[in-house]
């Protein structure tokens, strides 16, 4: 388990981190969304310990993370803009590896070579395009057998067949292995196939966290008619986020469950009442709609 205790970083004055409390369950992908500037990299370089707080605490099964190798051994790391030496191929590296992460598996290694076909092992790695970099970055990183795994914008460059190859790599490692997976992106579409928890990140601090599963349950998209023109006086009870309109057909962004929801849309008599799913791009943009968010008034 990470657990993140109202950290807070500055930087010459500016907050990153204002506040920041987290937790990531033991064998959970954990999504880390929001707009720019919110503090997700931030986070992730406190939780590798490359950074450390003003003040809060970092927890990593109950154990602070920052210089403590004994932690970080257990964990691998592959950021947005990746750094390897200068002329270090992907087989230097795995040498490299395999002498700092003491669960490092060469067979594991071998194996993977037919997961990452394109990849020259031989060929520097800055050399190789950015797509290639990204997946010698997977190749080495799943070949230490980490127990945590984070992960900044890790698809950004792959191509559709090789983001799904990776993603099943991913997923096994976490169904067979228990891997902890802490993944920030911005392709909230994807993240929504593969995360089963959801911290939605706004201006340093953890606006929501919550389960997938809780997250699009606890918020309904309501699409309706009414025999006027105009609706009818809504139920006070209703928690309404957001309301939009193409003639007669109103969508209502509506806290609460769908058949909650839909009884007190009843009594109103309408044409016709579809309560429909949100997806995580909707809620993203639904919650950060509060935040002032660049995008809140687009109209979904």
């Amino acid at each position: 388990m990470i657990e993140v205790k109202n950290v807070v970083k500055s930087f010459d004055g500016f907050h990153a981190l204002d506040g920041l409390t987290m937790t990531v369950p033991k064998g959970a992908i954990y999504g880390l969304v929001g707009p720019n500037g919110a503090g997700k990299s931030t986070i992730l370089r406190h939780l590798c310990g490359a950074y450390r707080q003003d003040s809060g605490e970092i927890l990593l099964e109950g154990a602070p993370i920052y210089e403590n190798p004994g932690l970080k051994s257990r964990m691998a790391v592959i950021p947005d803009e990746l750094y390897y030496f200068g002329s270090a191929s992907t087989r230097d590296m795995m040498k490299f590896y395999k002498g700092i992460y003491p669960n490092f598996d060469v067979e594991r290694y071998q194996r993977l070579k037919e997961a990452f076909p394109e990849v020259d092992e031989k060929r520097a790695i800055r050399r190789l395009s950015k797509g290639m970099q990204k997946q010698s970055a997977f190749w080495l990183a799943l070949s230490c057998k980490p127990d945590y795994l984070l992960l900044d914008e890790p698809v950004d460059g792959l191509d559709p067949v090789m983001r799904r190859q990776v993603w099943s790599l991913l997923m096994g490692d976490v169904a067979e292995r228990g891997t902890t997976v802490l993944v920030s992106s911005h392709n909230l579409r994807e993240l929504e196939d593969v995360c089963d928890h959801v911290g939605i990140l706004s201006h340093g601090k953890v606006a929501l966290e919550r389960s997938l599963t809780e997250l699009q349950g606890g918020t309904v998209k309501v699409q309706i008619a009414f025999e006027t023109e105009k609706p009818p006086e809504l139920p006070e009870d209703l928690h309404i986020i957001h309301t939009s309109n193409v003639g007669r057909v109103y969508t209502y962004i509506v806290r609460g469950t769908a058949d909650e929801v839909t009884e007190k849309f009843k009594p109103l008599n309408p044409l016709f009442a579809d309560a429909l799913p949100l997806t995580l791009e909707e809620i993203f943009i639904y919650e950060m709609g509060g935040e002032d968010y660049a995008v809140r008034e687009i109209v979904l």
